[in-house]
């Protein structure tokens, strides 16, 4: 390609490191998609004959074709999918090839096909996410009134329900989809035209260019169109923090499903078993899904390694960009499939989290609360008496519900019997009814709201 300049070739191990075509003949879809609209663009504006302009879309429809087929031979001495696809078309339809890069470069060209491919793995984690937050919203539907113990520091806190507790992740979700979605809307602009660096003397539309291509304009400057990876970065971003989420609630199945908890089982679809124990019901598909945040975390630091020591605008280090995302876009997109498919497939024991529930005290706050409500107490000080009834209950190896009306009074006789209506696990999720909290009425009304957004 460069041998007006060159006399000779490369050395052998360049002829190893160079290459970028076992990785980035995923591209070839974008990379047609370009080439079609660049070639429309310069017969349109009389750069190049119609004649060749036909020639052209019409070899490239057969590569396309050739590429579906799995008949497309890739050459790793051509090095990448660009001059692949370029060399083919010059086997094609001859010397009229050539003129399908006028007033392009490499530069502009695999900026362009990175960042539809990279749009389109935005699409795909939201599509990923949207189907995960209708299976959390189909078992938090079913399970709005299932009461299971709320936990702080792995310590028993505060009676919630299963509902509820999905509800959370399905609103995490939702800021996952809403990072993906302002990372596609950022990086839809075209950076087809801007060249080599520095744009071009032909008369080009980069306007037509862009609208075909789906970009909702071109890029205002070319050095920074050809040097700009922030879109990937951003993407990397978006899919650490959603795979960090995802691993929180793997983690949560995976310590549910084990015996000492029992809140869920799942099914044979989602665990293996033991090579010598027999018994074990191994939660593998949420182990491996916590694991892989490590891997699209890793994906985001190889690239932001990269670019950070880059001056404008282009450098063969860019050529790293592409094995790290499509790494962190194919964990991402797998992982977000299987979550969706096993909470859909995963069975809640409902007896087994209210009798977790039944443990550590967890309506002490309803009482402290009813001490402030009835009794005109300050809270500091019903704080005081609840967890000295706490102290009681515990002596006597009770529930508080269960702990006698004189046990309480001798701790403040103005604690009356109306005060063990409130210490029922029932009751004290039902009495959560602020915006936001557990009551199976809000629940309920949440669960509504998720599912017109999600129709």
């Amino acid at each position: 390609m460069w041998g007006g300049r060159f006399k000779a070739g490369p050395a052998d191990i360049m002829r190893e490191i160079t290459p970028s075509i076992d990785f980035d003949k995923r591209l070839a879809g974008e990379d047609l998609a370009g080439s079609r609209a660049h070639a429309r663009m310069l017969a349109g504006e009389g750069i190049i004959t119609k004649a060749d302009g036909e020639a052209i879309l019409k070899g490239l429809d057969q590569i396309g074709q050739e590429i579906e087929a799995g008949s497309f031979v890739f050459k790793r001495e051509l090095e990448d999918i660009h001059l692949n696809i370029e060399s083919r078309l010059a086997e094609i339809i001859g010397p009229a090839a050539g003129r399908l890069h006028t007033a392009r470069s490499r530069n502009d060209q695999v900026v362009t096909d990175f960042r539809l491919w990279v749009r389109a793995a935005c699409e795909r984690a939201d599509a990923g996410l949207l189907g995960l937050s209708r299976a959390l919203l189909a078992q938090a539907e079913t399970h709005a009134a299932t009461i299971m113990p709320g936990f702080t520091h792995m310590q028993p806190a505060q009676p919630v329900t299963f509902g509820h507790h999905l509800l959370a992740y399905v609103e995490m979700c939702s800021r996952d989809r809403g990072r993906f979605e302002d990372a596609r809307k950022r990086m839809n602009e075209s950076p087809l035209g801007a060249a080599a660096l520095a744009g071009t003397s032909f008369p080009i539309d980069r306007d037509v260019t862009a609208r075909a291509l789906g970009f909702a304009r071109p890029m205002r400057n070319s050095m920074d169109a050809i040097s700009a990876r922030d879109f990937a970065l951003e993407y990397l971003a978006a899919a650490t923090i959603c795979a960090t989420n995802l691993s929180r609630l793997a983690g949560e199945l995976v310590q549910w499903s084990t015996p000492a908890f029992g809140f869920v089982k799942l099914s044979d679809a989602f665990t293996t078993g033991s090579s010598i124990m027999p018994q074990k019901r191994n939660p593998d598909a949420a182990e491996i899904i916590r694991g892989k945040t490590g891997r699209v975390l890793g994906d985001f630091v190889a690239l932001a390694m990269v670019v950070k020591g880059l001056a404008l605008t282009y450098g063969s280090d860019l050529q790293e960009d592409k094995e790290r995302l499509f790494d962190a876009a194919d964990t991402l997109d797998i992982s977000l499939a299987a979550m969706a498919a096993m909470i859909a497939d995963l069975t809640a024991q409902p007896d087994a989290m209210r009798k977790a529930a039944e443990h550590g005290y967890p309506t002490a706050t309803d009482l402290a609360d009813w001490i402030v409500r009835v009794l005109k107490k300050p809270f500091r000080e019903a704080h005081h008496i609840a967890g000295s009834v706490v102290k009681a209950a515990e002596d006597k190896g009770v529930t508080l519900e269960n702990l006698p009306l004189a046990d309480m009074q001798a701790i403040d006789p103005d604690i009356n019997k109306d005060a063990v209506a409130v210490l029922s696990l029932e009751a004290s999720v039902n009495a959560r009814m602020s915006f936001g909290g557990t009551a199976p009425l809000r629940v309920r009304e949440q669960i509504h709201i998720w599912r017109e957004k999600l129709k």
